[in-house]
């Protein structure tokens, strides 16, 4: 895998084509990475025991083959 976490990156392909960000988990046996507020998906999360459920977003993983290393 040509990135780690802790890189910085942009996205090269997909929806989120154009953003930029850093990399918080490397998932290299799936050659994945999850950028910070890249590809976020909302997700419903269900109450525990008489709480109320709520929606949060997450950051979802992508290919690592459609992001490029920004040189600092």
């Amino acid at each position: 895998m040509h990135v780690k976490k802790g890189d910085k990156v942009i996205v090269i392909s997909g929806k989120d084509k154009g953003k930029s960000g850093e990399i918080v988990r490397a998932l290299p046996k799936v050659g994945k990475v999850i950028i910070d507020g890249v590809a976020v998906a909302k997700r419903s999360m269900k109450g525990k025991s008489g709480e109320v459920g709520r929606i949060i977003e997450r950051s979802m993983p992508i290919d690592a083959s459609n992001v490029a290393k920004i040189s600092t």
